[in-house]
């Protein structure tokens, strides 16, 4: 929001203070302000009245130009006439203009000098609002009107309204009443401890047993109050006064017509929004309503709308409507957000009806972002105004009106009223002090409170709350009931009013103490496994993306999950984002392949992705949420039936390679990703998580979406924790995806608990190097193998390592061999070759008992 200082000056005592200071009262109250400009230091150089004398038409050009004459007093240094050359016509001899001289510069840095132009000399230019920055109007200059006390030579800054500051604010969206000059000035007045006129206090007429107009509201929950004055006989030709107009344009209103700019300053001034309309084109009685399905209105921006039955709409029961019931009318207006084209005020209106009413936020905000219609009007009203405001605004809008165009006021005034009361919300008085850690006397505590309009009711209760959740020792203390004002919807709670409590008496006088930090890293010991897992796919080179958790109702199908399969269960988003993605994700697979796919359409083929996130199953025989308010504290058993309902969410991790996992060049032909890639992603990932390599164990299985001879389940101590191996054609097939596409998903909170491991002992001795070559079934796993040869070598082994795999004729069919590397070591000596050779032997047979292995050639 754009206000001029002077026109707060109008209902609070500023004193004369540098820009700096203003900026930081209004700082430490919590307004943010984005820019704080003095208009003077916008136009640099000679800005000064000048009187036209002079004007020649000069012909022979593409469009009109005239050279001009202009007395500018002392200030060319000469007291001579000024000639200057202008294109525009809108002014004549004797008329005073603002003219720049040479040597100035406008807004936006257009610099002014002395030139030869259309074959004369011009020096300086006449200048228009638009090139001033005081609006937008670039059709003809800036003529003063007769009334300005101006004579040639004068600096012109003062005159046309250049002498003041600009501040602008950014306003939050609970505190809707700082939207206009009434609220700003409030708190400006609490900032600096000065004078306060509050414009809202201002006498009014009181609503008429006779109605200005016949209205009927339908709804008093969507307008709880509806006021409404009628001037009659006004003189359509009356223009808006130009210090209206400029601090309207000050504000980024645009100036339309008097009655209509009259209900936006208003506006600005109160923060109530209005409405204007044409009495004359109404044809009946106003009904006030939701809309009707399959309603249209054509709004005065020029858009035809379709209405929806949510919205509040004013209608005209004279106007015969096809698609309502009798005496519902025809929507001309759509309430609280803007007005329609049939009822607009028109250059010829001189009967108007000025409305002003209170409408429910809820629903304001909701139609303004359906018609996507952020009107002025729908910025305040979806922020909270201040329900006592309707008759003040019309008192106001009618004075403006008869002022400055005529007319004759009529004595009835519509007034209905259905405004509930404020509810008193109580506050223990040294809840502010338990909260912030700042001593707060309960004088000051209600004395704050009384500055900003709240009534407060001192007396003495037995708190009953729980000690926890009130900041209060459980006893006798005293409590206030405070009442907040009107035009403060934001204050609700006792915690609101700590906060107004903290925020008067200075948010610099709460000191900033850092908390000790407690033992640690800070660190749950599934967040630092989360970490260390996420760092070490990034470390073998997978990226990490984030997908959204909503999937299609048909990705189950997509993946081939058979029909009693537990992940097709999953839980529907009661609103979701999109109507095509409803359900929430029961696998990470589905939505990383998506991605997958998005990314091949754009050009990249060798792809290693990974993403860490939650799952959604929902708890067998789970019904609808409790419904709670937020009147109260819920329940325990409130907050337990509300967790019944949510759906369990564990941790999983998931890759999907394709493409080149070695990428080729002139040191090789480089090799495609597969399924062994996956599941080495998946034992990394265990490793990372802790879990020590003789407790990780790799079986063949059947498990969709995965190919089912390519398919490994991995277990940990006997339990399986996930899957890995390559896709199922078909699935590949179904989301367009590369053939040999591979993917792993694990679940990372059924992992156990990592344990401690001793620091490992390193040994000074060399170590005994013995490979071994072992032929089995290809059936067995080679982990089986490994395992058996760990467990029959004893202590001295230190590692074991697969390093070749081998199928021929010469071996059989179906036999494999498996070449192992075995590194022995002693920690305090030198092992001889017989205890070397006695430890793999010790293995080999191990092997040869556990799995039929047999030494290769042997």
């Amino acid at each position: 929001m754009r206000v001029s200082v002077s026109w707060l000056r109008e209902y609070v005592d500023l004193p004369d203070l540098p820009a700096s200071a203003l900026e930081r009262s209004l700082v430490d109250l919590g307004i943010e302000v984005e820019s704080i400009v003095d208009l003077s230091a916008t136009v640099t150089g000679q800005l000064v009245v000048g009187e036209v004398l002079e004007i020649e038409e000069l012909t022979g050009f593409k469009k009109p130009i005239r050279f001009c004459r202009v007395n500018v007093g002392a200030a060319n240094g000469t007291g001579e006439p000024q000639e200057i050359v202008c294109g525009a016509r809108n002014f004549a001899p004797g008329d005073r203009v603002v003219v720049i001289l040479p040597g100035g510069v406008l807004p936006g840095g257009f610099a002014i000098g002395a030139r030869k132009t259309y074959g004369r000399n011009s020096h300086g230019m006449i200048c228009s609002a638009k090139e001033l920055g005081l609006g937008d109007d670039h059709s003809g200059i800036l003529v003063l009107p007769e009334h300005v006390v101006a004579k040639p030579g004068d600096d012109a800054r003062p005159v046309v309204g250049l002498d003041d500051v600009v501040v602008e604010v950014e306003v939050t969206p609970d505190r809707g009443y700082q939207m206009s000059l009434r609220g700003l000035a409030r708190e400006l007045a609490h900032a600096l401890g000065v004078g306060f006129q509050d414009p809202g206090r201002a006498a009014t007429a009181p609503g008429t047993a006779a109605p200005a107009y016949p209205v009927e509201v339908r709804d008093p929950v969507g307008c709880d109050r509806f006021a409404a004055r009628m001037v009659r006989g006004v003189d359509p030709t009356a223009q808006t006064p130009d210090w209206m107009q400029q601090r309207l344009t000050i504000a980024g209103i645009r100036s339309i017509s008097l009655p209509v700019d009259i209900t936006n300053y208003v506006m600005l001034e109160l923060g109530q929004p209005m409405h204007a309309f044409d009495a004359d084109r109404i044809a009946g009685p106003l009904v006030v309503r939701r809309a009707v399905p399959g309603e249209k209105l054509t709004t005065l921006d020029g858009v035809t709308r379709a209405l929806a039955p949510e919205d509040m709409v004013i209608c005209d029961a004279g106007l015969p409507n096809p698609l309502a019931g009798d005496g519902d009318g025809t929507p001309i207006s759509l309430a609280a957000v803007m007005g329609g084209e049939t009822s607009e005020v028109l250059p010829s209106t001189v009967n108007v009806l000025f409305e002003a009413a209170h409408w429910d936020p809820a629903m304001v905000g909701r139609t303004a972002r359906r018609h996507k219609l952020f009107s002025e009007a729908a910025k305040r009203w979806e922020r909270g105004v201040d329900p006592a405001l309707p008759l003040v605004a019309l008192e106001r809008a009618v004075a403006l009106l008869t002022a400055y165009a005529g007319g004759t006021v009529g004595d009835e005034v519509l007034d209905i009223d259905h405004v509930a009361p404020r509810t008193p919300v109580p506050l223990p008085v040294d809840l502010p002090s338990q909260r912030v850690g700042v001593a707060y006397p309960p004088a000051r505590v209600v004395a704050l409170l009384e500055h900003i309009g709240c009534t407060v009711t001192r007396g003495t209760d037995r708190l009953t709350e729980d000690p926890g959740e009130v900041g209060v020792a459980a006893g006798d203390t005293e409590t206030l009931s405070v009442t907040p004002p009107t035009w403060r919807p934001d204050l609700t709670d006792p915690a609101d009013l700590v906060e107004e409590v903290v925020r008067l008496d200075g948010y610099d006088k709460v000191p900033s103490l850092l908390p000790t930090a407690p033992p640690g890293r800070g660190l749950t010991s599934q967040q630092r496994r989360n970490r260390a897992v996420s760092r070490t796919l990034a470390e073998r080179g997978y990226v990490e993306v984030l997908a959204h958790p909503f999937v299609a109702t048909g990705l189950a199908d997509q993946l081939g999950l058979p029909a009693d399969d537990p992940r097709r269960q999953a839980v529907r988003v009661a609103n979701p984002l999109s109507d095509e993605e409803p359900l929430l994700r029961t696998t990470l697979l589905g939505p990383l392949l998506g991605i997958v796919k998005r990314n091949l359409g754009r050009g990249l083929r060798d792809l290693a992705l990974y993403e860490i996130g939650v799952v959604f199953h929902p708890r067998p025989g789970a019904g609808s949420p409790p419904a709670m308010g937020v009147d109260r504290r819920p329940t325990d058993a409130e907050f337990a039936a509300a967790d019944a309902v949510v759906p369990h969410q564990p941790r999983h991790v998931a890759v999907v390679l394709t493409g080149d996992i070695e990428p080729a060049g002139w040191w090789g032909a480089g090799r495609l990703a597969g399924w062994a890639d996956a599941v080495q992603a998946g034992r990394e990932v265990l490793a990372a998580a802790g879990i020590p390599a003789e407790r990780i164990e790799a079986r063949a299985a059947e498990y969709a979406p995965w190919h089912p001879g390519r398919c490994a389940q991995l277990l940990v101590d006997g339990a399986v924790v996930g899957h890995a191996g390559e896709l199922h054609p078909a699935v590949l097939a179904a989301l367009e995806l590369p053939r040999r596409t591979s993917a792993m998903e694990l679940d990372l909170d059924a992992l156990p608990a990592a344990p401690v491991l001793p620091a490992p002992a390193v040994s000074g001795f060399p170590p005994a190097l013995i490979d071994v070559a072992l032929v089995v079934d290809d059936t067995v796993p080679a982990q089986a193998v490994q395992q058996a040869l760990t467990e029959g070598a004893g202590e001295l082994l230190e590692s074991v390592r697969l390093f070749d795999v081998y199928a021929s004729e010469q071996l059989g069919t179906g036999r494999k061999s498996l070449a192992y590397k075995l590194t022995f070591r002693a920690p305090d000596r030198t092992l001889t070759v017989e205890e070397a050779v006695a430890a793999r032997d010790a293995a080999v047979a191990r092997a040869t008992e556990r799995v039929g292995a047999t030494l290769r050639g042997a």
